[in-house]
């Protein structure tokens, strides 16, 4: 099925977000009218090839022509008239600037097939199976002779078998992958809201089920007959059903919520030793006579876990140096109102972890092949259930969490969950760091995006997303489908540089969330555009014409501007100045230096070289509601030794950042 018509299906909020991706840049009226010919085109090529940027433009014009003749046949005025403005709108804005149209679009079919990948929804062919399982198992059953056969009751099971593989198997782990994305920056996870009303009610049709099974022994004590059928399958019945149920349980025992450090809401899954973090469990069978029965024990990196044979193995590996223990309240009791929504829940508010000492530092003596950052631990929570006669030991696991003993350690941490979480859907292996699998571009490119989408309102566009591609992988034509291995991520410096590529870009997402949010919510910064694309868009702008950007160059995360200038002869020059790091923005605001920031020019006057925000958005209009009242009677020029450096230091012509 065609994109456009996949999104037709969304549900509404889904579409009010299709409806914000258009404008008149590119309006939807087009995309509706030439859907199956622009999917055709490969417009993400386009955008970083001029030549074939204005043959797609000019098939474009020709294809509105088309569809312009179809309506003058059918005589439609409005779709006449609402093309011949389209076309006009296109050849005035693009006819010189064809590529930036192909960027236009290239970005909005990419946000298309974001919101297709987001707008999960439950299959209709579970939802008849799950309504028809429960309706069934309402009615009573009709205790005579016939209905009584066993293998009418078997044939049951067996469906309720099928019903129950695909709650736990399909439903509960796409949820449990959508709390993975929704981890590392994702879109929202849906609540288990809907999962826990069909488990528990699917739960107590079993327990319905094992009583009903029961009562059978009861009348072949009154009614039996050689051959009787109910002798002969009555016991594997019964057997069945508790398999079922005890399976069910088991499954629905889940971390709602995975470990998190209060302070540090935004990168769950890294915990530093000697700092309280929160977790919670839930019981997705929501029966009123387990309120405040179960009491829950957790703890890090269970040692003895089941074997296939009966024995048992360890789980800590040579590949982990680190032990540790699991300090405050480490036991509660699940109750139900613990939630708003009144589910089965313990939550654990005050967990600290404290590394166990050893003679050799805090090391074990195995051979550990890893860095403290990769390292993969288990949080495990215990507890037994009682109920009907019947015990069942339940557990489970959070994913993998990183503990780091200082918080410099956060971004490569931070990078180990995300390379994790990113590439797998195995909820313990603790070994993944040993030989960590690649990723391709597309897959990064996205979690890149969902760094900044989740905690400011803006992702990264095409645009963005290639020129951080570039850095990573070289240049390149198309990069989707091109293999990025994680020491390339991670470890290894850039070229030229003395820092991993994601230890740069987490100084910029810092930068871009403590100093300069508003801004970059607003779209003012550029951000991540190569020198020989910046130099092609601002060489044809006028003099004063600029625009945002982060180094290049800073480690710690620097922002800059970039603008148009004449010199003497009136030769185009594009000039730069020395990035502002996150020191110097802690003492004055971005919007500040810009709108007080002059130059000398030739006769010794200080004037404003920044004039207009790339492409012509006046300087006052777009930072001066950002300004602070009394900016504007401070000193322009020149600068302290924290919040700038002197004008001749801080300008220099763009070459070196």
């Amino acid at each position: 099925m065609a994109q456009w018509n996949q999104l037709q299906q969304l549900e509404t909020r889904y579409l009010e977000q299709l409806y914000h991706l258009y404008s008149d840049s590119f309006p939807m009226e087009l995309r509706q009218f030439l859907a199956p010919w622009i999917e055709s085109q490969d417009w993400a090529y386009a955008a970083n090839k001029e030549s074939h940027a204005t043959l797609v433009f000019h098939n474009l014009l020709g294809e509105i022509d088309q569809q312009y003749s179809r309506f003058l046949q059918e005589n439609n005025v409005l779709y006449q008239h609402n093309l011949r403005r389209i076309k006009q709108h296109l050849q005035s804005k693009y006819l010189e600037k064809p590529m930036d149209i192909a960027r236009i679009v290239a970005r909005c079919l990419w946000e298309e097939q974001r919101l297709l990948q987001t707008a999960t929804t439950v299959s209709q062919k579970y939802k008849n199976i799950i309504m028809k399982m429960l309706e069934n198992l309402q009615d009573d059953f009709d205790f005579n002779y016939k209905t009584l056969k066993s293998q009418d009751v078997g044939g049951l099971l067996t469906a309720m078998d099928y019903v129950q593989k695909n709650l736990t198997d399909e439903e509960l782990a796409e949820w449990k992958r959508r709390q993975q994305i929704a981890c590392i920056g994702g879109p929202p996870n849906i609540c288990l809201d809907r999962l826990e009303t069909w488990i528990t009610s699917l739960a107590e049709s079993q327990l319905q089920i094992r009583q009903q099974i029961k009562k059978l022994e009861e009348l072949q004590q009154k009614v039996s007959y050689k051959g009787d059928p109910i002798i002969q399958h009555r016991p594997a019945l019964e057997e069945k059903i508790v398999d079922l149920f005890r399976n069910l349980m088991k499954s629905a025992f889940v971390v709602e919520r995975q470990p998190c450090m209060p302070m540090h809401p935004d990168r769950p899954l890294v915990i530093k030793t000697g700092v309280q973090f929160t977790t919670k469990v839930r019981l997705l069978v929501k029966f009123p006579e387990l309120n405040y029965q179960l009491k829950i024990k957790v703890c890090i990196d269970k040692v003895l876990l089941p074997a296939r044979e009966g024995s048992y193995f360890l789980l800590r590996l040579f590949t982990r140096s680190r032990k540790f223990n699991i300090l405050g309240t480490n036991t509660k009791v699940m109750n139900m109102e613990e939630s708003n929504n009144g589910s089965l829940s313990a939550e654990f508010k005050h967990l600290t972890l404290r590394e166990q000492r050893c003679g050799n530092g805090g090391r074990t003596n195995s051979d550990a092949s890893l860095i403290v950052t990769e390292e993969l631990h288990l949080i495990t929570f215990e507890t037994e259930v009682y109920h009907q006669g019947l015990k069942i030991d339940l557990e489970t696991h959070s994913l993998p969490v990183v503990v780091i003993s200082n918080i410099c350690q956060m971004p490569n941490a931070w990078a180990s969950i995300l390379w994790y979480n990113m590439l797998t859907n195995h909820p313990k292996n603790v070994n993944f760091f040993t030989k960590p699998p690649v990723g391709t571009w597309d897959q990064v490119a996205e979690v890149l995006s969902w760094q900044f989408s989740s905690t400011t309102k803006r992702g990264l566009t095409i645009e963005q997303l290639t020129t951080l591609a570039e850095k990573l992988l070289g240049p390149c034509v198309n990069y989707s489908g091109c293999q990025i291995t994680w020491a390339k991520f991670c470890k290894e410096n850039m070229a030229g540089k003395g820092f991993s590529f994601w230890v740069w870009l987490d100084n910029i997402i810092d930068l871009v969330k403590k100093y300069i949010l508003a801004l970059w919510n607003e779209g003012y910064i550029m951000g991540f555009i190569s020198k020989e694309r910046e130099r092609a868009i601002l060489s044809p702008k006028p003099p004063g014409t600029f625009l945002l950007r982060f180094s290049e160059s800073s480690k710690e995360g620097g922002i800059t501007f970039t603008w148009v200038e004449k010199d003497i002869g009136g030769k185009t020059q594009i000039q730069s100045v020395e990035p502002y790091t996150k020191q110097q923005l802690s003492n004055m605001s971005f919007a500040d230096i810009i709108m007080g920031y002059k130059i000398m020019d030739a006769t010794n006057i200080l004037v404003s070289p920044l004039v207009y925000l790339y492409p012509e958005i006046p300087k006052e209009e777009a930072f001066g509601k950002y300004c602070r009242p009394e900016a504007a009677h401070e000193p322009e020029a020149g600068g302290d030794s924290t919040s700038s450096k002197s004008l001749s230091g801080r300008l220099f012509v763009l070459i070196g950042n």
